[in-house]
């Protein structure tokens, strides 16, 4: 008479099939889980980029009183600051929105903007302060030290 059944192999066998795809699918959701934090960071990066840029897009690039006389801040603080070229060199920690209000949610966040003439022909080479019409903006967002994302566009000064 026969006996209906697994034997043991064949039970070992299923078991080690069950944990091999347990395995896979805990490794699977820890590197989507990593993938998913990356991609928030660049997201939360691109966002304080655009908050700069929509800052600065309304802001002469020399200043309506000095004009070209000074590059870089004439104004002693943020608030007061009336032109591109004020923002040159300046680091927010926590990073600021387009409104100038601290971010204190983004802590960890910072923005550094760099503002630089570059030649009329060659975007890529700076030139002297206010020997150009043009000017790049950059912006470098970091978490906790680490850059995340830079930015880069070109402004033309008007006479």
């Amino acid at each position: 008479m026969k006996r209906a059944g697994f034997t043991l192999i064949e039970v070992l066998m299923v078991i080690i099939l069950i944990g091999l795809g347990v395995v896979s699918l805990v490794a699977a959701s820890s590197s989507f889980t990593k993938a998913n934090g990356a991609g928030s960071q660049i997201t939360t990066a691109e966002f304080l980029v655009e908050q700069i840029k929509e800052l600065t897009i309304m802001l002469p690039v020399i200043d309506p009183q000095t004009e070209t006389a000074v590059h870089g801040p004439e104004e002693a603080s943020l608030a007061d600051y009336d032109d591109l070229d004020d923002l040159d060199g300046a680091v927010f920690s926590p990073p600021i929105s387009a409104g100038r209000e601290n971010l204190s949610d983004l802590a960890g966040f910072s923005q550094r903007v760099t503002v630089e003439n570059v030649s009329a022909s060659n975007f890529e080479q700076v030139v002297g302060d206010h020997s150009s019409f043009f000017v790049r903006v950059t912006v470098t967002v970091f978490l906790n030290s680490r850059e995340i994302c830079s930015t880069s566009w070109i402004r033309a000064r008007y006479q």
